[in-house]
């Protein structure tokens, strides 16, 4: 799902219904070896509720109909932590003999 998501040229959409009801779906571009596509195909909501849940993706702006809303699903973009300091360290001590 992810891979799909983050590929700029499948543009992925969620739309909540007026009853609640969540669709997300990707435009299939037309593949030109066999004609399919040109058309929007459904991705699994459960999964997709779960990358969101998750933080791997995010919505956009939403575009309000009176009988749905609808949003850009885009990934999340990382957070990268910034490198723990390192821990000062006792100088090694050394036995005398």
């Amino acid at each position: 799902m992810l891979r799909i998501i983050a590929n700029p040229r499948t543009p992925t959409y969620v739309t909540v219904f007026a009853n609640g009801r969540r669709r997300y779906s990707y435009w299939r571009p037309i593949d030109p070896a066999t004609g399919a596509g040109g058309c929007y195909a459904a991705l699994p909501t459960a999964e997709c509720d779960a990358l969101y849940a998750s933080g791997r993706i995010t919505l956009g702006e939403p575009v309000v109909d009176p009988n749905r809303t609808t949003y850009r699903v885009r990934t999340a973009a990382r957070v990268t932590a910034a490198p723990a300091a390192r821990p000062a360290v006792a100088p090694e001590r050394r036995r005398v003999a």
